[in-house]
């Protein structure tokens, strides 16, 4: 059985690419878009085998990775020659100062007034930056330090991971309270901010602020819409 994720726009990260000949080696980070029984592709451009995955670890769609991607200058085709999962929580940098860390996950419930990353990583709504709202499956940085003498972690500030804007795209469907944007951008009426009076429809062309989050076709999700005025 093979499973496909949509992706729009996810950014890629090089790091120092040798040369080798007609090939190039470069390092790349991005999202697992689509997944069968022994290949896979990373976003939805770059060919592995499940078997060069570091350690055989289990991956899944949504997954982020980073994967050794050789470019030969003679065919289009990207493949990986070795892909490392990026575990869903953990620390993406060195300590800000000598208490405050930041880590990485999506949130994977809101109850109340409270989002969790995981069952042991929780935070008031209240410390998330002003004006955006999670939702589940939204990937999230969260500065954090440990409580002296415990394991505990008490969250001090809480943001998206990645925030675009995208300006004259088109509504493709809208069914109840949830829809796409381009088939690649999920968005909720629950979590939207519109201009006052304006109820999207399908067809129409916005402007959009969209995070990196984990829905069922795609990567993206859609904080704000404003509708694209057309001159007559």
């Amino acid at each position: 059985m093979c499973i496909t994720l949509c992706v729009w726009g996810v950014e890629r990260l090089s790091l120092s690419p040798p040369e080798l000949g007609d090939t190039k080696l470069k390092t790349v980070q991005g999202v697992v878009t689509s997944l069968c029984d022994d290949y896979g592709l990373i976003d939805e451009s770059i060919y592995f085998s499940t078997n060069i995955v570091t350690e055989n670890m289990p991956l899944k769609i949504g997954q982020k990775v980073t994967a050794v991607v050789e470019e030969d200058k003679t065919s289009v085709e990207l493949k990986a020659t070795k892909v490392d999962v990026i575990p869903d929580n953990f620390d993406v940098t060195k300590p800000l100062d000598s208490k405050i860390r930041v880590l990485v996950g999506y949130v994977t419930c809101i109850k109340k007034d409270t989002v969790y990353i995981d069952k042991k990583t929780y935070f008031s709504i209240d410390i998330v930056s002003e004006g955006f709202v999670p939702y589940k499956g939204d990937w999230l940085e969260v500065e954090y330090s440990t409580q002296p003498g415990t394991s505990n972690i008490k969250a001090h500030s809480v943001k998206p991971m990645n925030c675009k804007h995208v300006d004259e795209v088109c509504i493709t469907s809208l069914q109840e309270r949830h829809g796409m944007i381009d088939y690649t951008i999920f968005f909720t009426l629950d979590s939207l901010k519109l201009p006052d009076g304006y109820v999207p429809q399908p067809y129409d062309v916005v402007n959009v602020v969209i995070v990196e989050s984990v829905q069922l076709c795609c990567v993206w999700r859609a904080v704000s819409m404003t509708p694209v005025q057309r001159s007559s």
